[in-house]
């Protein structure tokens, strides 16, 4: 079912005209960090900026009882065809947004790049969402400082002896006001930019807690260009989008589905009328091999920005300009290690 259906796509694609070729950023090259190693911004090409290979919501005070596992030769047998059909598509960058303590494997991740040939993009970071269901102890143990101590020793000497080091700061927050353990997590994040210049990307929905956490940034002296609202497309206020771009933030419409095709269409299309397209990031949250489900349950392809999204955009008057600057000149300025502060 999965050759016919690729196979079907990747007509359609290539109906379209061929128009996912990477296009250069014409800006000052930085390095970006993939599991590989450091990149040039300027060699990421078409990125998906949030999508997960693997994904396990086993309760943290569970594993210590009965640990789910799972068989790594299974999971890039399952994910390995996605890969390589959005690779096929003209995708050259896959930014892995599975948070610590819920399926982050960095091993995994080098891997799959290495036999797909994609560059891959890991994170750093903890995850509040959830109700801090997957939070580990020491996020409240420790102070901030020991907790941004943490994630720059990931940045800098990798992630548990893999020598494999994060390209982002992925955090998790419920949406609501900042609870104390939230406002610990973007503390310690403004601390890591500072000192490794990674980008923070922050699951959050509404906006009631994306200007929380910006403020909280702009009181540490970090830019809003250091940040990303993953899933802004869960608040309903677009003109809370708008505040955010002219900020300077990244505002990142990343639930792209054939069922919610119109609405992100139509955010990106205020956007560009805003002028503040060069502010957007657009993704799927796609994958999922689920632990614990057999062969990880069912797999969402990778494949709806390329086969119906882009499309789409096309028809309501987006060039190839604009759909550069959304999947090649954003995710290089977004992801770029740069220390991006407000004051010295």
């Amino acid at each position: 079912m999965f050759q016919r259906r690729s196979f079907l796509k990747t007509a359609t694609s290539a109906a379209a005209g061929l128009v996912f070729s990477p296009r250069l950023n014409s800006s000052a090259s930085h390095n970006i960090m993939t599991v590989r190693g450091p990149i040039s911004s300027r060699e990421m090409g078409f990125t998906l900026s949030h999508e997960h290979i693997l994904a396990n919501f086993q309760p943290l005070q569970d594993r210590k009882k009965n640990p789910w596992t799972y068989d790594l030769d299974e999971v890039v047998q399952v994910v390995l065809p996605y890969l390589q059909q959005i690779k096929k598509l003209g995708c050259r960058t896959f930014v892995d947004c599975t948070a610590v303590a819920l399926g982050r494997d960095p091993r995994l991740l080098k891997r799959l790049s290495e036999v797909s040939g994609l560059h891959i993009l890991t994170v750093t970071g903890n995850y509040a969402a959830v109700n801090a269901q997957f939070l580990p102890p020491y996020v409240f143990s420790d102070s901030v400082e020991a907790l941004a101590q943490r994630w720059i020793d990931e940045a800098k000497n990798g992630i548990e002896g893999t020598g494999i080091r994060p390209g982002l700061i992925k955090l998790g927050f419920n949406g609501g006001p900042l609870t104390d353990a939230e406002q610990k997590l973007i503390r310690a994040a403004a601390i890591t930019h500072r000192k490794t210049g990674l980008t923070i990307g922050a699951h959050t929905g509404p906006a009631v807690s994306a200007f929380a956490q910006l403020s909280i940034l702009q009181q540490s002296g970090i830019d809003p260009s250091a940040w990303i609202w993953i899933h802004a497309q869960n608040e309903k206020d677009s003109s809370q989008h708008i505040k955010a771009a002219r900020m300077g933030a990244w505002v990142s419409f990343d639930g792209v589905s054939p069922e919610t095709l119109k609405t992100h269409v139509d955010l990106v299309k205020r956007m560009k009328n805003e002028n503040l397209l060069h502010r957007v990031l657009v993704s799927q949250d796609a994958g999922w091999y689920h632990v614990g489900q057999p062969h990880g349950g069912a797999f969402r392809a990778f494949d709806t920005v390329f086969t119906e999204f882009i499309p789409a955009i096309r028809t309501v008057g987006f060039t190839q300009t604009d759909i550069g600057t959304l999947f090649n000149d954003n995710p290089a300025a977004a992801f770029s290690i740069s220390i991006r502060t407000t004051r010295g």
